[in-house]
């Protein structure tokens, strides 16, 4: 069984009154931003198995990865759409064959996103997706 002191009842009753008082909550400018987030993943292998690592990205202010600040520039670039990425220019990976799969879900701009995509090995996915894989660890 709980017991209430009147000293907590009362403050809580306080704390009720003051935010009632203040009326209802605001959006900041900016605050088309505090939605977008990204939860990332990589995983060694067809994505079925393998060791998994994973990030969730925020945009404002960035944080989560290392290069959060490239990562949300680049997403802001092609509207949150991962598969349109710019490739790193002259960038040269090896033929050997370590799939790794990339999977992102999350929301941009208020819409939902959803990508996943196997890659030949971790130097392919790094080229193709820039700093958003760039998952710390």
């Amino acid at each position: 069984m709980t017991y209430l002191s009147k000293a907590t009842a009362a403050g809580g009753a306080l704390l009720a009154a003051v935010l009632l008082a203040a009326g209802p909550a605001q959006a900041a400018p900016g605050a088309a931003r505090d939605g977008d987030y990204l939860y990332l993943t990589v995983t060694t292998g067809d994505g079925h198995s393998g060791g998994t690592r994973g990030a969730l990205l925020l945009c404002d202010p960035p944080q989560g990865l290392s290069r959060a600040a490239q990562a949300c520039a680049e997403l802001d670039a092609v509207g949150g759409d991962i598969a349109r990425l710019a490739p790193a220019e002259g960038a040269m990976c090896p033929m050997v064959y370590a799939p790794v799969t990339a999977q992102a879900r999350g929301q941009w701009n208020g819409r939902p996103i959803e990508y996943r995509e196997t890659f030949s090995n971790s130097c392919r996915l790094a080229a193709l997706t820039g700093p958003v894989f760039a998952l710390d660890g």
